[in-house]
């Protein structure tokens, strides 16, 4: 249990990217379930919100990384509003990461290591999905994977020009650890428009 756990502004890195892989380490290490799973909440051009499970497959000094179908919900809504906030749970450490900022298309130098590096039935299934459209039923769908199937047959499975990554450029970075009688610490960091990080204490 991560009761006795403190969150103090002495303790914690100056780079908010730093002191995320600190407690991504420790998630993994303590066995919590997926860590790297990561609720990103989009909204449209009129503002209607949306919210849905994605995997973390990407952290650096830039931001937040995941990859997607350019078509879907999400991916039109960040045309449409190209920012975004995320959210990490681990209720084995009792920790939460939060961000918010600006979302910016990776690379199609990334975007093409991270496709290849999947398994050739993730590709072809990315392939077959037209992601958040209706279909008439799981026979319909199955039948589209046997099409791309046979139309990659014998050969690599390219990546799509209509699939890639997003990547959040966070404004403010959240973390957030639990103590007893909901006196949860939160200490926030926000960008400085001069460089670097902000950090302040928010109540619980």
């Amino acid at each position: 249990m991560a009761d006795d756990r403190e969150l103090r502004e002495q303790d914690v890195d100056d780079d908010p990217f730093v002191q995320f892989r600190v407690w991504y380490a420790d998630a993994v290490a303590g066995a919590d379930v997926q860590p790297e799973a990561m609720s990103v909440a989009t909204a449209a051009a009129d503002g209607r919100p949306s919210v849905r499970l994605v995997l973390l497959r990407g952290i650096d000094e830039r931001g937040f990384a995941f990859y997607t179908n350019f078509n879907s919900r999400k991916g039109r809504e960040l045309a449409a509003n190209p920012v975004a906030a995320l959210a990490l749970h681990w209720p084995v450490a009792q920790r939460q990461v939060r961000a918010v900022g600006p979302v910016e298309r990776v690379s199609d130098v990334e975007s093409d290591a991270y496709w290849f590096a999947r398994p050739r039935a993730s590709r072809v299934s990315a392939w077959a999905s037209e992601q958040s459209d209706v279909v008439g039923d799981r026979d319909e769908l199955e039948a589209r994977v046997e099409e791309v199937e046979r139309r990659f047959a014998g050969v690599d499975v390219p990546r799509p020009e209509w699939w890639g990554g997003f990547r959040i450029v966070p404004e403010e970075i959240e973390f957030w650890q639990h103590r007893e009688d909901r006196l949860h610490d939160r200490l926030r960091y926000r960008r400085r428009p001069s460089g670097g990080w902000r950090i302040e204490r928010l109540q619980p």
